[in-house]
């Protein structure tokens, strides 16, 4: 689970560092080099077609957001597919919060987060496998390795769950209308990559990487979440437009002053609720659609796991309560030219 946005607008903090991921070895700074898959891998993936698809990363545990997920594809009046991928458990250290997530993502398509994996995996050293960047203050890393260590004790109670999460795919293909969409974790090179961050797309110095990610993946739209903080870009390609979008968090709130999670709907119909933000491509609609959960009664289970002076409340109350200090302008779509 990552923590970036906590008081920023729009350009407060400097552009992500893209050295590789593997070269930092403090513990949740680190993961495993078998994290990582080469951009080709999505030229000759398995593709399922989907009418409606929901991208519902970083649920984080919230029961109240996996009900109100599910209540919104009631509404659609297409069949509808949802693709949790990754960081659905975190804050569900209760044995009762644990067992529902787990069977309510099982039901649908479900990818590994970095959670899942560490959660499953033996690999030593690696914390919560987050990934952070350098910019990430050490506190923050500090505290995600001591939430994960907490969830673990809760998962090592459940040894069939954790040996199913150990077989999620790190990544699926989808084809919606005339879309190849990417469903990923964290980016096209790797399941705890930061290059779908938007500074990281923000900045010109990944236009190259860009570039070669999208000619050589075949693929139109990439969908992430492992960051925590929405972003959509469109980039015109001589391929044509491609783009990324990344819904942040389907279980807390992404913007100032709200209290609701994120998702990402592609479709050609439209959505059954207002879009925060959203754009067509090839007449599919890429829309961030609000998870308008039970906030209180959230806010209630968080308490009762998390009080006061345990690490997920210091770093979490304030955003579960009201939001991150960005603005959706921030994350809303906006065009880059790649050539």
């Amino acid at each position: 689970m990552k923590h970036r946005v906590r008081a920023m607008g729009c350009d407060t903090l400097r552009p992500l560092n893209a050295a590789p991921i593997a070269s930092l070895r403090t513990p949740g700074r680190a993961c495993p080099l078998r994290w990582s898959y080469p951009a080709t891998i999505f030229a000759s993936a398995p593709v399922r077609r989907a009418e409606v698809l929901y991208v519902a990363g970083g649920l984080y545990g919230n029961v109240h957001a996996l009900e109100a997920i599910s209540a919104l594809a009631a509404r659609e009046t297409q069949p509808v597919t949802i693709a949790f991928n990754g960081d659905f458990h975190w804050f569900d250290i209760d044995d009762e919060s644990f067992e529902r997530i787990d069977r309510g993502v099982a039901a649908h398509c479900a990818l590994a987060g970095n959670v899942e994996v560490a959660l499953a995996g033996d690999d030593e050293g690696i914390g919560c496998g987050c990934a952070y960047p350098p910019e990430v203050a050490p506190e923050t890393v500090e505290r995600s390795n001591r939430i994960h260590a907490r969830l673990r004790q809760t998962a090592l109670r459940f040894p069939a769950l954790l040996a199913r999460l150990a077989r999620l795919p790190m990544h699926a293909l989808f084809e919606v209308g005339r879309l190849r969409i990417a469903v990923v974790h964290g980016d096209a090179g790797n399941l705890a990559g930061w290059r779908f961050d938007r500074q990281a797309l923000d900045d010109p110095g990944q236009a190259d990487w860009l570039r070669a990610v999208f000619r050589d993946s075949l693929v139109d739209v990439f969908a992430s979440s492992h960051t925590c903080a929405p972003v959509f870009r469109i980039f015109d390609t001589r391929g044509g437009e491609r783009a990324v979008i990344n819904n942040g968090a389907a279980g807390m709130p992404n913007f100032a002053a709200t209290r609701h999670g994120l998702i990402t709907r592609i479709a050609a119909s439209r959505a059954p609720v207002a879009a925060v933000y959203g754009a067509e491509l090839s007449t599919v609609r890429i829309e961030a659609i609000p998870v308008e959960y039970d906030a209180p009664a959230w806010e209630r289970a968080f308490l009762a796991d998390w009080p006061a002076g345990t690490p997920a409340h210091e770093s979490y109350w304030q955003r579960i309560l009201r939001g991150p200090d960005l603005e959706p302008v921030c994350a809303a779509p906006r065009r880059i030219a790649l050539g």
